[in-house]
């Protein structure tokens, strides 16, 4: 039998969140070696506009593409939706976190009424909204701005007065409008699953884009032959355009396994602002 592709799979993300993505490839392609970017230093992007994120996107495509990656995975929903919206040119495949996320949904919800929570960057595209229409045309969708979200993940509160007080707030018109599935439309908000299961006394299917991420990855590599086919565990490196130990105090709470192997990798100040400088 072949080795496969050696190979690293790159996936990238504006900080942690990206993580919940990896969790779940280490668990269903513990052979593949990764390469994860968090762009810790110019988090979060929720706030800042599609064209800026647009920006970043390709400037850490280019990036990864160095790390001579066999696939990209976009672990990011702001970034999936400038993908989606923008297009750039790619030399491998490319795999996004927010089709994944609708195609659950779509099999989830029982009433036909979906919620999606998300930054400001991610649901001002509309793009959930297409994807959700395309899948399922009678489906009711409504969307929320969750702002403040990622900076509490990003500090590692997941638990506070505050936060349950913001996600209360968040949730409530969603609740009133009897939505039965949620889209977790931020790859940080799944480490809020415990808030907001709370908040929505376990009556609303929560949905992760993580797992059906990792399974598509897996189709995809069988498709193209870039499955790596070792038993032994493959390697994973951990770069950030931030501080290295934030990332890996905070990440080293959500990733099982831990974070041993963080690497510093700013951008130079004219890349930093969202300028091509590659």
């Amino acid at each position: 039998m072949s080795a496969g592709d050696d190979r690293a799979i790159g996936i990238f993300d504006s900080g942690v969140g990206g993580l919940t993505v990896t969790d779940s490839i280490m668990k269903l392609l513990p052979q593949e070696n990764l390469v994860y970017f968090g762009d810790t230093a110019r988090c979060p992007y929720g706030p800042r506009s599609i064209d800026e994120v647009h920006g970043f996107l390709k400037q850490i495509m280019a990036l990864m593409e160095a790390q001579d990656v066999k696939m990209l995975v976009i672990a990011c929903n702001s970034m999936t939706a400038a993908y989606e919206k923008f297009r750039p040119d790619h030399k491998v495949p490319v795999i996004g976190v927010m089709e994944p996320a609708v195609r659950a949904a779509v099999r989830a919800t029982h009433n036909r009424k979906v919620g999606v929570l998300g930054t400001q960057a991610t649901l001002s595209t509309g793009q959930y909204e297409r994807f959700l229409q395309a899948a399922g045309k009678d489906l009711q969708v409504q969307t929320q701005v969750c702002g403040g979200f990622v900076e509490r993940v990003e500090e590692g509160d997941t638990f506070s007065e505050e936060l349950f007080a913001l996600a209360e707030d968040y949730l409530s018109p969603l609740i009133a409008a009897d939505v039965d599935t949620l889209i977790l439309g931020c790859t940080h908000y799944p480490l809020l699953t415990g808030v907001l299961h709370s908040v929505t006394h376990g009556e609303v299917e929560l949905i992760s884009s993580a797992d059906e991420v990792a399974k598509d990855i897996y189709s995809k590599l069988v498709e193209l032959d870039l499955l790596r086919r070792h038993r032994q565990v493959g390697s994973r490196r951990f770069l950030v355009s931030g501080d290295p130990d934030q990332f890996r105090t905070v990440g080293t709470r959500f990733l099982a396994g831990g974070l041993d192997n963080v690497e510093s990798m700013p951008w130079p100040s004219a890349a930093s602002k969202g300028e091509d400088a590659a």
